[in-house]
């Protein structure tokens, strides 16, 4: 199953402004936020994220809705996130980011 979760965003990388740090229940991950140029992604937004790449930009309480929705079908949720952990664009130590990841 594959599921878009949602994830608010903490850092936006100055040195790659296609990407952002966000949190999604605890995990914390840079995501690609290219695909939202013109939503104007700013730190304490909220987005709905599919494999690494942000999708739309979305509102707190739709945000806590999907997450309370997420976290009631259990494993689905789970497994998700365990494939979030895994799919890292950008390593804490990572000093470039590949072309193809950014877009």
């Amino acid at each position: 199953m594959c599921l878009g979760i949602p994830g608010q965003v903490l850092e936006l990388m100055t040195e790659h402004p296609d990407l952002a740090r966000v949190d999604v229940s605890g995990v914390r991950r840079v995501i690609n936020i290219g695909l939202l140029d013109e939503e104007n992604i700013q730190i304490g937004d909220w987005i709905l994220i599919h494999v690494g790449f942000a999708l739309s930009k979305i509102d707190e309480t739709e945000a806590k809705a999907a997450l309370q929705f997420l976290e009631d079908i259990g494993d689905a949720y789970a497994d998700e996130l365990m494939a979030l952990q895994s799919s890292a664009i950008l390593d804490e130590q990572q000093a470039e980011v590949p072309d193809a990841v950014r877009g």
